[in-house]
């Protein structure tokens, strides 16, 4: 692999086993600090998928990918207070929604590429936020989707509580996956600023 991809394999690495670690934490009530982090693993694909093109963003993304992997296994056999601190559900949603989202932001990226300059991440990164989320949150804990692993409790995740604690009646999960998806859109606009700085940076004619 090309050394000058290893910047961008390094840095979607590091944030895979950031969030993965920082899921764990609460921050606030709908939310884990790993929200904070993972929506960053867009900005390196799009900047990758910028300076170097689709294909070298395909290979960040399957390293993030395993590296993924390792870590929810690793995760699944270490127990904490209720259980393993990576379900089984978890790990699937994890992978699946990792993968799926950063392959359709590539996808998306690269036919929008030769637009206005925040056309293309902007946009990628809104269509693959938004597949990530609803991939990962129902495959996690909908109890409509309990035959993944019959034997993952998601009991408390099904809870009918009002939408992010004032909105309709919705299953707790839902309130939890509105929240992620609101900061991943955030972070979006406001990941534009460097993606616009180092682009430039790295390739000048873009």
């Amino acid at each position: 692999m090309t050394r000058r991809f290893i910047p961008g394999i390094l840095a979607m690495a590091a944030i895979v086993v950031a969030s993965n670690i920082l899921v764990q934490f609460l921050y606030g009530q709908w939310l884990t600090w790993g929200a904070f982090t993972y929506p960053l693993a867009f900005l390196v694909t799009d900047i990758m998928n910028r300076v170097y093109g689709a294909a070298a963003a395909r290979r960040v993304v399957l390293v993030g990918f395993v590296v993924g992997l390792v870590c929810s296994f690793i995760g699944t056999q270490i127990m904490g207070e209720f259980g393993p601190l990576v379900t089984v559900r978890i790990a699937i949603g994890s992978g699946l929604a990792f993968l799926v989202a950063q392959l359709i932001d590539v996808s998306v990226f690269s036919a929008l590429r030769g637009g206005t300059w925040w056309r293309a991440p902007l946009v990628s990164t809104l269509v693959g936020s938004t597949l990530d989320t609803a991939l990962f949150f129902s495959i996690a804990f909908s109890g409509s989707l309990s035959f993944i692993h019959p034997a993952t409790d998601v009991s408390w995740a099904s809870e009918v509580l009002p939408l992010l604690g004032f909105g309709p009646a919705a299953p707790l999960w839902v309130s939890l996956a509105v929240a992620d998806w609101a900061v991943k859109l955030s972070i979006a606009l406001i990941a534009l600023i460097p993606f616009r700085l180092i682009t430039a940076r790295l390739a000048p004619s873009t």
